[in-house]
């Protein structure tokens, strides 16, 4: 394996590996902050000693104990010596002749260093945003410039708010553990906030060489399970899990053989996986069931559902979708649903009565970097047969987004709508001759 491969293939552990080897020793040294520099401390030293040594057979187990290794010289040390680095200290040593193994099957959800990890960073001393943009950094592993962007906000303003939260933490002393009781009901929303967010950067990465993330979407999906059986009786947490598991029902079918992006509307519904549609089904049916009234994840899962259930492109209910974004709107006014509402209304009544909605979009500040609103914007003027504004958008669309795939997607549908405008000009040429 050559240099570059080797470290293509740490990358790719790393991104499967770094959340459990963080929270893992968050629970050992009681510090989010010290535990990812010990986890990107142990990262280099693999860089270091994988090219001679080889992949180890348990990477993120090879991790952590490097990582606590670091930690116990870390506190062997430093020269602050007060009780509780004593007692930290201790508790390393007494564990350093037995690594954490991540293969052991998880019985019980509390046990879940992950799970403990995400309601940590979503402790109510930080703010909903600082929860969020920590969290995603901590767990999810993204880097500070794709969490600004999936917040649609400037680098600097997250790279504090992760700073800040961190330190906040470690000034308060949060204890390491699930809440019960009240707590946990208080903590639940950004929690399931934060859920979400990671499984949409797996779902359509806001960088990178590769449109999707799945491992990533799998992380969302197996603690959005978790927390489906930590409140059974919260239609919410049942919610957000229907609507993942019919969003990741569409990941084989979103990509082709090369890896090149697929749209919706273009995608065989024959590579959907049906098992995930059942079970996101299956738990939008139970969150109906207990719901006084429909919350956000509720209805977006009520969107998810018209979408899986429609076998063909043509039986898809758009005017239910339409209604249903009408309605998710006044629950969660956002610009981003606007944009989705009018794509819907775009289906249902037309390219014209969509483009009407776009053009009021297009001076909204919270969109201005914002790739997909150039891009539906040009799929319009396409669909009503003006190319030439359409490739002008799609070459804005792809000069935004950081997504090597979506670049390339956008850039294709700028080239073709160029070919358009040149077939059309021909044609006008030959009539007039």
């Amino acid at each position: 394996m050559s240099n570059a491969d080797l470290h293509r293939a740490v990358e790719a552990v790393w991104k499967m590996e770094a959340a459990k080897v963080i929270a893992g020793l968050t629970r050992m040294v009681r510090d989010v902050d010290l535990a990812e520099d010990l986890a990107q401390e142990a990262l280099l030293i693999a860089l270091e000693k994988w090219p001679v040594s080889g992949i180890p057979p348990n990477p993120g187990a090879w991790l952590t104990a490097t990582a606590k290794n670091r930690a116990i010289d870390h506190f062997r040390a430093t020269e602050r010596s007060g009780r509780k680095h004593e007692e930290i200290g201790r508790s390393l040593l007494e564990v350093e002749r037995t690594p954490p193994d991540f293969d052991t099957p998880l019985d019980d959800p509390f046990n879940d260093d992950v799970l403990r990890l995400i309601f940590v960073a979503c402790h109510p001393v930080l703010s909903t945003e600082a929860r969020a943009a920590l969290t995603l950094r901590v767990v999810g592993g993204l880097t500070t410039d794709e969490i600004a962007r999936a917040f649609l906000l400037p680098e600097p303003t997250i790279a504090q708010r992760i700073v800040r939260a961190k330190k906040t933490l470690t000034q308060k002393r949060i204890p390491f553990q699930v809440p019960r009781g009240l707590d946990l009901a208080a903590r639940l929303s950004s929690v399931l906030e934060v859920v979400y967010l990671i499984f949409n950067e797996g779902y359509a990465a806001t960088s990178g060489a590769e449109l999707m993330r799945v491992s990533l979407c799998e992380e969302a999906l197996r603690l959005g399970r978790i927390l489906a059986e930590l409140e059974p009786r919260e239609p919410e947490v049942h919610g957000l899990v229907a609507l993942m598991e019919m969003q990741a029902s569409r990941l084989r079918a979103r990509t082709n053989a090369a890896g090149e992006p697929i749209l919706l509307l273009d995608q065989n519904r024959a590579q959907w996986d049906w098992l995930l549609i059942r079970r996101g089904l299956t738990a939008l049916k139970r969150a109906n069931e207990i719901a006084a009234a429909r919350g956000p994840y509720l209805i977006q899962a009520e969107i998810a559902a018209c979408h899986a259930c429609a076998v063909r492109v043509e039986d898809t209910d758009w005017r239910r979708i339409v209604s249903l974004y009408s309605e998710l709107g006044q629950v969660m006014p956002s610009p981003v649903i606007e944009l989705n509402y009018a794509v819907a209304v775009s289906m249902a009544d037309g390219p014209i009565a969509g483009l009407k909605l776009i053009d009021d979009l297009m001076e909204e500040p919270a969109l201005k970097n914002y790739h997909l609103l150039p891009s539906v914007r040009g799929d319009l003027l396409a669909r009503l047969g003006r190319h030439e504004e359409a490739r002008l958008e799609f070459e804005r669309a792809a000069a935004m987004t950081r997504n090597a795939r979506e670049k390339t997607l956008l850039a294709e549908r700028a080239r073709l709508s160029a070919e358009a405008v040149l077939q059309k000009s021909i044609e006008t040429q030959v009539g007039q001759g």
